[in-house]
């Protein structure tokens, strides 16, 4: 699974402090003036999940593996980034690239760090790329319109003509100030844009990055972060960057369990972030669970079994025979797999069985 999530926002936000934390591969650079990343980092997170540690627990295995997903921590973008303003063709392209968007927002006061937009404003500052995003895709839209109405005036083009007719919707959504994604495409009216690689056809998470006394409660500007962002039907994790990043360069867990003890923290809000994208990216986990190895395996929503073996391997797929299916509820019931099998709850799928989120699975096939 190549799919990944980009950080983006305004200079300064906490974008790289927010890569650091997540990530297990990669560091950015972190620095107190615009423009701080130019050239995308790109990382591998460990997504957390308690269902594999308690596959675990009931299996004993000689090693747990857990699944992982991408993300790319972009460079600042400022107003004016459509018109080539600051390093914006490089970060729009950098956008362009990625599955997801995960928006940080300054939701805090701090006179040490730059800004240059003025009074802390989260609804301006989401405003700010949006706007860019949208004026971006505005151009695209219109460019390929063009090459389309004359095809379309032609009569016998039917293609032509339903092309002509989705992009004038994207055109109007976008001059209304609305980004593509909210626009609710079939996926026949998305084949007319596929090509265009929308900057705003992306889900969207937003972080509003607060301050320490405000890491539990949010404050008055992530609130209205939250109001902004459920008119537009997207979430918002609010969370402290700094403290996060402070969590994820300890190696000793006792360290780390007595730091969250003090902030008063069941666990990180890293953990919260990286779920909450896996899902916005519409990924969905299954499980392999042996004495070898308990692993956790990333699909899309809605595969079915053949396509969901081809993660672990391509023959897989090819020889694909039948796969033998447990629910995640049943495997922690019975405590194992022969007792799932001995009580009725181990199943025989075949080709057409569309994996569930959890499903501990072994496949049989045949190259």
């Amino acid at each position: 699974m190549a799919l990944q999530a980009g950080i983006v926002g305004l200079p300064n936000v906490g974008k790289s402090t927010l890569f650091n934390a997540v990530s297990n591969s990669a560091k950015a650079q972190a620095s107190n003036y615009r423009f701080c990343t130019i050239e995308p980092n790109v990382g591998l997170v460990d997504v957390p999940d308690e269902r594999m540690d308690k596959l675990a627990e009931l299996v004993q295995p000689n090693r747990t593996v857990p699944t992982q997903m991408e993300i790319v921590d972009i460079a600042g973008l400022v107003k004016g980034a459509s018109k080539g303003e600051g390093l914006g063709n490089k970060f729009l392209g950098n956008i362009r690239e990625v599955d997801a968007i995960i928006h940080v927002i300054r939701c805090f006061e701090d006179e040490n760090v730059l800004r240059e937009e003025g009074v802390i404003n989260p609804i301006g500052d989401k405003e700010i790329i949006e706007t860019e995003l949208q004026l971006k895709d505005l151009e695209s839209v219109e460019k390929k319109m063009q090459r389309v109405e004359k095809m379309a005036r032609v009569g016998s083009d039917t293609k032509a003509k339903a092309e002509f007719e989705v992009l004038s919707k994207c055109k109007a959504h976008l001059d209304s100030g609305k980004g593509i994604y909210t626009l609710g495409l079939s996926k026949e009216d998305k084949t007319a844009i596929a090509d265009l690689f929308l900057l705003t056809d992306k889900p969207v998470l937003y972080v509003a990055n607060v301050d320490e006394a405000s890491m539990h409660t949010g404050n008055a500007f992530s609130e209205k972060l939250k109001a902004a962002a459920e008119a537009e039907g997207a979430q918002v994790i609010v969370m402290c960057n700094n403290i996060e990043a402070q969590i994820a360069e300890m190696v000793n867990p006792e360290d780390k369990q007595m730091f969250m003890e003090e902030y008063n923290m069941k666990e990180p809000a890293l953990n919260r972030l990286i779920k909450t994208t896996y899902k916005l990216l519409n990924l969905e986990t299954y499980f392999t669970a042996g004495v070898q190895e308990v692993r956790a395996w990333t699909i899309q929503n809605g595969w079915k079994a053949p396509q969901a073996a081809s993660v672990i391997h391509t023959d897989f797929e090819k020889g694909f025979i039948k796969a033998e299916v447990i629910a995640y509820e049943d495997f922690v019931k019975y405590g194992s797999e022969s007792a799932c099998r001995d009580n009725g709850r181990l199943r025989i799928e075949g080709k057409e069985y569309i994996v569930k989120d959890g499903d501990i699975m072994h496949f049989r096939f045949n190259v």
